[in-house]
């Protein structure tokens, strides 16, 4: 692959990765709540599950989901419930209190935000329209297994770099200290926008 054909498919990826969705709201309310160790790890969740989703496109997933349509769709409602989900238990749990950060101190729920970070991506199906139907049409099909190890890589640490970004900001102090006296109506609000999507996205 040119450097040219690496920048397209490093910024298409960008953009995609910086629209507001799923994601960027879990991000958010993980940083405010649970400090930014624990969002870190979600956010490498985010990047390993979009790497996942950018690697079965080149492995044909596009062209799976055309032969085989039902899949998609069950793989939209199941996404979309799977959002839903979280809603719940963050509607459930608005009303406890926010957890304590200690500098220094382990993270909290590290393997926990990984596992989470890495199934809402999975269960997204934005990154799958994405890498299966623009994706795959920006790696070029004389590309070499090197260079989709080179995309591959580029995926994981651009996803996980931008919610680390998402992560810092909405860990400072000022802005955990915003979220504690807000916190019952934001987890609230998030929980609400997360099955609004949840529901979108099973119903389209």
């Amino acid at each position: 692959m040119s450097p040219a054909a690496f920048l397209g498919v490093a910024l298409a990826h960008l953009l995609a990765a910086i629209s507001p969705g799923p994601s960027f709201v879990l991000s958010v309310r993980t940083a405010a709540a649970d400090g930014f160790r624990t969002a870190a790890y979600l956010a490498l969740g985010f990047g390993i599950g979009a790497t996942v989703w950018a690697a079965a496109a080149l492995l044909g997933l596009a062209l799976l989901f055309e032969v085989a349509p039902p899949l998609f769709t069950g793989l939209k409602v199941a996404g979309g419930l799977f959002l839903v989900w979280i809603a719940w238990n963050l509607w459930r749990r608005a009303p406890e209190p926010m957890p304590r950060v200690t500098p220094g101190a382990a993270p909290r729920g590290a393997w926990s935000a990984l596992r989470l970070g890495t199934l809402s991506m999975l269960a997204n199906p934005k990154p799958a329209i994405f890498f299966g139907a623009v994706f795959v049409g920006l790696v070029p099909a004389a590309a070499t297994p090197a260079d989709k190890g080179i995309v591959l890589f580029n995926i994981l640490w651009v996803e996980a770099a931008w919610y680390l970004v998402v992560a810092r900001v909405f860990s400072l102090p000022r802005a955990r200290a915003g979220y504690a006296r807000i916190k019952t109506g934001a987890d609230r609000l998030f929980g609400g926008a997360l099955a609004a999507l949840g529901i979108g996205v099973a119903a389209t």
